[in-house]
């Protein structure tokens, strides 16, 4: 499934993209001018097309797959999952934990950081939420989907099923407005808000369904070209609406949550991306990106390291916003591609990334040798 592995491919340079589109504070550069501001702006409105919640699809898309093919009970299900999720999460976990001490010790808040380490429900935290660095949540947030897999089965028959998603997103928005509206000052908040976004991103899990029934179909050519530039279309569509949200966070120097139509065009992105890569998705590509998807998970995990530290240099010398975003996707993107393929080649490390198993100590043999 080419197709597929193209997906994955776009979903890990994205995330690069989309984390390297931002100032040193996350935000879209309010203190450089409005023209200065355009080109990270339009970076990320085309970058932000393929968010995390691509991987989500990707992932459960992956699940009901690999379950219709080889079917097992919904525990052994989530043992498989378990090893495959939160065992390399955790041990990212605590290395970024401690990797963020390097940043904050140039930037002058390491002793936030040594106190926050110091506190139990700060790792609490960390493990439940992933909120240790910005990017993990993903894999907390996929394996509380994964726990409701038995739901998805039912769009593989019925895609229609799919459009779930819209009533999901529905309730994500309004529900998260009442809540940081009237409850955030509430013991626990973050909780409360992790458990809303996994209950509403059910909707990506049906949508995964839902487009794994019609690649069952086997769908003629024609039908699936034809299927592919309406979802094109729409698309379009949509980024007509980013460009709009766009222009106003150029002119304001701020990101515009109040701007609704966006929130669609965002979160309905991923999976329109999904379903026209897919119904598009027997046409001749190059076989060299079948070769680099399966590394796109340890581009995912291992990229935010490279990015604090072209920051630190980036401050030092005084980038402006084009030449930080540049220099933060590239040199992110190369340097993050070195590691990963370094660890990829290293039995003892490889699951680290989602590559080879986790090594076992076999009694009466080394760690290396049960390793191989």
């Amino acid at each position: 499934m080419q197709w597929l592995d193209t997906l994955r491919l776009i979903a890990g340079i994205s995330i690069v993209g989309l984390h390297s589109s931002s100032d040193f504070t996350g935000q879209p550069f309010p203190d450089y001018s409005e023209v200065q501001r355009i080109f990270p702006v339009l970076f990320r409105s085309v970058i932000y097309i393929a968010r995390t919640e691509l991987f989500l699809i990707i992932s459960l898309f992956l699940l009901c797959f690999a379950v219709d093919r080889r079917p097992r009970s919904y525990g052994v299900m989530i043992a498989e999952q378990t090893r495959r999720l939160l065992v390399p999460f955790a041990f990212w976990m605590v290395f970024f934990a401690f990797w963020r001490l390097i940043k904050a010790s140039y930037f002058g808040y390491e002793a936030a950081i040594w106190a926050e380490l110091g506190q139990p429900m700060s790792w609490l935290g960390y493990f439940v939420l992933g909120d240790v660095q910005y990017h993990m949540h993903f894999l907390p947030t996929l394996f509380g989907l994964v726990l409701f897999a038995p739901l998805y089965n039912a769009a593989i028959n019925r895609p229609a099923l799919g459009l779930v998603i819209l009533v999901c997103l529905f309730v994500k928005r309004e529900v998260d407005v009442f809540l940081w509206a009237e409850l955030s000052g509430l013991p626990g908040f973050e909780y409360l808000v992790r458990g809303v976004k996994i209950l509403t991103y059910l909707g990506y899990g049906f949508v995964a369904a839902s487009c794994y029934g019609l690649y069952r179909q086997h769908l003629q050519n024609g039908e699936r070209k034809q299927i592919a530039a309406v979802l094109l279309c729409l698309g379009g569509l949509l980024y007509l609406l980013k460009l709009v949200y766009s222009y106003k966070v150029i002119t304001a120097g701020n990101w515009q949550h109040n701007f609704t139509p966006a929130y669609w065009a965002d979160f309905a992105m991923p999976a329109i991306l999904f379903m026209a890569v897919m119904f598009w998705g027997r046409c001749i590509l190059p076989s060299v990106i079948s070769k680099i998807a399966p590394f796109s998970f340890g581009l995912y995990l291992c990229h935010p390291m490279f990015l604090d530290l072209i920051e630190i240099v980036a401050y030092r010398y005084n980038y402006g916003p084009s030449e930080l975003v540049l220099a933060k996707f590239l040199g992110g993107l190369v340097l993050t591609s070195g590691l990963v393929f370094a660890l990829s080649r290293i039995p003892l490390l490889a699951w680290t990334i989602g590559l080879g198993k986790i090594p076992v100590l076999e009694r009466g043999r080394p760690l290396a040798t049960a390793a191989k």
